[in-house]
């Protein structure tokens, strides 16, 4: 089971992640919607499409666009539509 970890605190768990370019996608059901807020950041990959950032807060500290998931996938990327992942000090263990 993969585990995101940020500030001593779970962000998310599951056993049911994708794994892309070395990175866990975490379905969203399974990221802790407390802890994310939207962010206005966004990239652009050529065969993923546009990524949307989320920034995260936990016992008071944020964690700015720590977390990214693809709205609207390309078609290549299509498995990863509806998941989450994470970087910026997030801990991702399985």
């Amino acid at each position: 089971m993969a585990k995101a970890m940020w500030n001593n605190v779970v962000i998310a768990e599951s056993d049911e992640t994708v794994m892309v370019e070395g990175n866990h996608y975490f379905p969203r059901g399974s990221v802790k919607a407390e802890y994310l807020s939207e962010s206005a950041m966004t990239t652009v990959c050529p065969w993923k499409g546009t990524a949307n950032y989320l920034s995260i807060t936990v016992n008071g500290d944020t964690n700015d666009d720590a977390a990214w998931t693809y709205l609207e996938p390309k078609s290549a990327a299509e498995n990863i539509r509806g998941h989450v992942a994470f970087w910026r000090g997030v801990t991702v263990a399985d």
